[in-house]
């Protein structure tokens, strides 16, 4: 169950780093507004941090996006054509 568990975790963390770059945004900026350092922040697109709700809808809120975009690990995301 930890696996399954880790493979979401991971999944999330990278479609945070996707969205993140396909808006040009870097993780300083990101870490600038979540009030954290970049390192701390690169830590979460690494999914080598848990986050929390609060953060995680903070972190969906800059990207301008929904939660549900970032927790979604079914399919490949592909965003950019709005």
């Amino acid at each position: 169950m930890k696996s399954q568990s880790d493979s979401k975790t991971k999944a999330i963390a990278a479609n945070i780093r996707r969205i993140r770059e396909l808006k040009n945004y870097t993780q300083d900026y990101l870490a600038a507004k979540l009030g954290i350092s970049q390192n701390a922040y690169s830590k979460i697109e690494l999914g080598y941090s848990n986050i929390t709700l609060s953060r995680l809808f903070n972190i969906a809120e800059i990207l301008e996006i929904d939660v549900i975009t970032l927790i979604k690990t079914e399919d490949i995301l592909f965003i950019g054509a709005n």
